[in-house]
């Protein structure tokens, strides 16, 4: 599809071209080619009457882009999405747009890619098929559990379960048999899990981090604001804590924000995922670690110019 004679990529594109596996080499790759998270441009909100518009604009290399979010907090009442986006991808010299794309795919493309890109020497230390419990049953949580079962394979992701306030609400048909159990009764699961993804719009702690082995991974993905956490302070005082900008994280994230004014945590203690994927700091053996997202825009510009990419390369009619 196109719109004067700018392609226009839908969610069905999107996956179609570019698999996981794919986008977390193409996080990695521009992290080691020298893209700085730091240097990325601030996002703005826009308050509305049923909600607000999210503006993420970014520019490296020879590309500029802006994603357009909605966030419409009434919209799942209405059975539709909280969160709604499309992206435009520039000519960072003539900004002459090159292509439109769904906003929704590509973040949910985007957001595992960069969580594994940042753990992936942690969850490949474990030695074994992890045990996963991921809270929250949406598309990030869903989504997380793909990108992983891209990296290491079907018969490496062999144990998931969700958890979810209402169980009797999700649709099973998305989680393969994956077991599912309500918010409240996870704490043995909790106890057992190698990697723990918190996917929710939870703002108070998933779970009570006291249960969590000591060698375990932790991704929150969820919350965005700096008054919403879903990982409690203790946790983020004994993790080795990932983020993807020391400034961002401790600007806008919760679980960061919150854990340095309980004083468990310093900003200088945090690590900058940059430092994680170029080899330059190494995560320690034996202690948690935490990958704590924010969601930046640097991200889903390199994954827009990943998913065009690979679909000039792909075959028509596939």
């Amino acid at each position: 599809m196109s719109a004067a004679g700018i392609p226009y990529l839908t969610a069905a594109d999107i996956y179609a071209s570019t698999t996981p596996a794919m986008a977390v080499t193409a996080i990695e790759d521009a992290l080691r080619s020298g893209l700085d998270p730091k240097d990325d441009l601030v996002r703005t909100a826009t308050g509305l009457r049923n909600g607000q518009f999210l503006l993420m604009p970014s520019e490296a290399g020879d590309s500029a882009g802006v994603k357009i979010a909605s966030v419409a907090p009434g919209n799942p009442r209405r059975g539709l999405p909280r969160i709604q986006a499309l992206y435009v991808l520039f000519d960072a010299a003539t900004l002459t747009p090159r292509a439109l794309l769904d906003g929704t795919a590509l973040t949910t493309l985007r957001t595992p890619a960069v969580s594994f890109a940042a753990v992936r020497s942690a969850v490949s230390r474990l030695g074994h098929a992890p045990r996963i419990l991921v809270f929250g049953a949406g598309p990030q949580g869903r989504a997380h559990v793909d990108t992983l079962r891209s990296l290491l394979g079907p018969e490496a992701v062999a144990h998931v379960t969700y958890v979810v306030r209402n169980p009797d609400r999700v649709d099973r048909s998305t989680l393969g048999s994956a077991p599912v159990i309500r918010a409240g009764a996870h704490h043995g699961a909790v106890a057992e899990a190698d990697l723990i993804v918190c996917a929710t719009s939870a703002s108070t702690p998933c779970f009570d981090s006291n249960q969590a082995k000591d060698d375990c991974v932790v991704v929150a993905v969820g919350s965005h604001q700096p008054d919403a956490r879903e990982i409690d302070s203790a946790f983020v005082g004994r993790a080795q804590v990932v983020v993807e900008d020391v400034e961002t994280a401790s600007r806008e994230s919760g679980d960061i924000v919150m854990a340095i004014a309980d004083g468990v945590i310093t900003a200088d203690r945090l690590v900058a995922m940059r430092d994680v994927v170029d080899g330059s700091r190494k995560l320690e053996a034996g202690r948690p670690v935490l990958f704590k997202s924010s969601g930046m825009s640097w991200e889903d510009l390199i994954i827009a110019n990943t998913v065009l990419e690979a679909s000039v390369r792909r075959p028509q009619g596939r």
